[in-house]
């Protein structure tokens, strides 16, 4: 069946997108890097997400792009090791020139996160989660 899941994301710019997450603390695999592409590497699992010029995603999705500072097509969890981790990632994102939409607060007493848009307006959600408080 399927050996691996990645997302494609298009970007207005890739080298200030990569400059973004760099700053947040991601990692590249440079090795698939192209001037219009980058691949940005996630956790312990090595999730993929590509990063691709808008023309270059147009061309292969054959779609219209939604904009994500208007719509929402998905949203990106993270998962964070701790509360102390959540709150590095939110002033990360702030140092870098994300937007924090919602700030990192309690959710239904088991979960600690906050919200953010990319550079690009893609949002993302960052959550420590302790499944010892699920009830």
């Amino acid at each position: 069946m399927t050996k691996q899941i990645w997302l494609n994301l298009p970007v207005k710019n890739v080298a200030k997108a990569k400059d973004f997450f760099w700053k947040m603390g991601f990692s590249f695999n440079e090795q698939h890097d192209t001037p219009s592409s980058t691949c940005m590497v996630i956790g312990e699992g090595n999730f993929v997400v590509m990063l691709f010029e808008e023309l270059l995603f147009k061309s292969f999705s054959q779609n219209e792009l939604t904009d994500p500072n208007s719509s929402s097509e998905i949203l990106i969890s993270i998962d964070a090791e701790s509360k102390e981790e959540v709150d590095a990632l939110e002033e990360k994102v702030k140092e870098a020139g994300g937007t924090v939409f919602s700030p990192p607060a309690e959710s239904q007493g088991w979960m600690y996160g906050f919200g953010f848009s990319d550079l690009d307006g893609h949002r993302w959600n960052v959550l420590h989660m302790d499944f010892s408080k699920l009830s």
